[in-house]
């Protein structure tokens, strides 16, 4: 009979160590309810069996409830979310600047109709050559459209300087993302070794590698030994460990690294010159910014070296194709801050000397100085206005040619940009297609990041139904172990009271 006791004991033991493992899951998951990145637990247990009699239960590793089809994909969006969403905030700082094109003309703010009202006021001046009120309108007209260019050119910049900030601080932040993912893969493989739980390290390594997500496009695998490597989208393997398994150093400087530099219309990635050169992203003494794309380290190269360089191109060749196109007619209206026109050449404008001339831009001294000289001699002469009104604003000269086309390629610092659309355009045509084209860039990044974080959030819900913790079932969960665990310790009871009976009995 002792022996039927003895085995009843270790039974309703077992059951209580495992039931008491499996509350501590339960808590567990319910205290990370609220945690980005984290899996639910599950507690296992196995059955004991002894020459076809059981004996208990014994508790083994606990898992994750991982759905590693949908995590990918869901990491996959945290990173395009994340790409439009840094996209989206830097344009919109400039759209904010832009007017609307489809506002009511005159009233719109747009380079368009600013424009358009320096060819209003040169018709009035046309009809009211003497009249000094006109000449200073036709000269408060053109400052209004060259402080608007400046303004733009300028926020340009200051959107490829945050981008610039924002890409040395990610990459920060992926760092320390990596080092946590690489110690607690060292902690894990440790613990596999011998056999014990790695529930735990696990979804801290998950949430790491979540939070990487966002912060650039990645893929993962995790090895057998319980290690994990991480890779980005084009394969290129980001380290997690700094020391191979010998336990020599891969590096002393890694896993990526860069530096702060300030962002100017004259500097890029890669640059011309060491003078002119963004720093690049390096890993190991090698240059890995190429593939290093998605999420907000991904969106902020492409605003810093592209999208931006882009728009300050467009605004560059609008605004010296304007300055030209006035001067071929005689009337020097828009110059550089010395003076000058920028670069061109006999039949076509080139890129040289244009260069963040939107910046440069300034109304000619000669005219703010003296608003008359934009007619020709004291008896008011029409002559250069009328030709600016029908030639500089028009598609052909006075001999029938044709303008010469506004620069569309072989832009910016390196060559390598082009605005996009043609350049055989009449000056308010070019301010209509250039902010609409950039207004284009900038919706294009809303809509999708609406779409995305739909996505997002359906895909999140299908994780969190398969993967994510659900409070009302782990606390009904609780419920019944605290059930099973009284039943135990019930079981526990009666059989220590039997045994004292028993005792009693052969004492007696």
């Amino acid at each position: 009979m002792s022996l039927g006791l003895n085995n009843a004991l270790s039974i309703a033991t077992s059951g209580l160590s495992a039931t008491q493992q499996a509350m501590a899951v339960a808590s567990q998951n319910v205290a990370n309810a609220g945690t980005s990145g984290y899996i639910k637990e599950i507690a296992n247990v196995q059955s004991n069996v002894a020459g076809g009699i059981g004996y208990g239960v014994s508790t083994v590793a606990t898992t994750l409830a991982t759905n590693d089809q949908l995590q990918r994909v869901l990491y996959a969006q945290n990173a395009d979310v994340a790409n439009y969403q840094a996209t989206s905030n830097s344009l919109s700082a400039i759209t904010a600047l832009q007017g609307s094109t489809s506002a009511d003309s005159g009233s719109s703010g747009t380079l368009s109709d600013l424009l358009g009202k320096v060819q209003s006021d040169l018709l009035s001046l046309s009809s009211t050559p003497t009249s000094s009120s006109a000449q200073s309108s036709v000269v408060s007209a053109a400052q209004s459209l060259v402080q608007s260019v400046n303004t733009l050119g300028e926020t340009y910049q200051n959107q490829r300087q945050s981008a610039q900030d924002s890409i040395v601080s990610t990459v920060s932040d992926i760092n320390t993302n990596l080092t946590t993912i690489g110690t607690l893969s060292t902690q894990i493989m440790t613990l596999k070794a011998s056999g014990q739980s790695t529930a735990d390290l696990e979804n801290q390594r998950f949430t790491a590698l979540s939070s990487l997500s966002s912060e650039i496009g990645v893929n993962w695998r995790v090895s057998g030994n319980g290690d994990m490597t991480i890779t980005t989208t084009n394969g290129t393997t980001l380290p997690t460990h700094n020391r191979t398994s010998a336990g020599e150093a891969v590096s002393s400087t890694w896993p990526l690294t860069t530096s702060s530099a300030e962002v100017t219309v004259d500097k890029a990635y890669p640059g011309t010159t060491t003078a002119n050169a963004i720093p690049g992203i390096m890993l190991n003494g090698r240059d890995v910014t190429s593939s290093l794309s998605g999420g907000s380290l991904g969106a902020n190269i492409t605003l810093r070296d592209t999208t931006l360089p882009t728009m300050q191109a467009q605004l560059d060749a609008f605004a010296s194709t304007t300055a030209n196109r006035f001067q071929a007619q005689g009337m020097t209206l828009f110059t550089t801050s010395t003076g000058t026109l920028p670069g061109s050449s006999s039949g076509t404008l080139t890129p040289a000397g244009t260069l963040g001339f939107a910046q440069d831009m300034q109304v000619s001294a000669t005219y703010t100085a003296d608003p008359s000289q934009l007619v020709n001699g004291s008896a008011g002469s029409t002559t250069t206005v009328t030709n600016v009104l029908q030639y500089a604003f028009g598609l052909t000269l006075a001999d029938g040619t044709a303008q010469p086309s506004s620069d569309s390629s072989s832009l910016g610092l390196n060559g390598n940009l082009s605005t996009g659309y043609s350049g055989n355009q009449t000056i308010l045509d070019l301010a209509t297609t250039l902010t609409s084209s950039q207004a284009a860039t900038a919706n294009s990044a809303s809509n999708s990041l609406t779409l995305s974080q739909t996505s997002q959030s359906n895909i999140s819900t299908s994780f969190n139904t398969s993967s994510g913790v659900s409070v009302d079932t782990e606390m009904a969960n609780v419920v019944s172990l605290q059930n099973a665990y009284a039943a135990n310790a019930k079981v526990v009871s009666t059989v220590q009271s039997m045994f004292s009976a028993l005792l009693n009995a052969v004492g007696s």
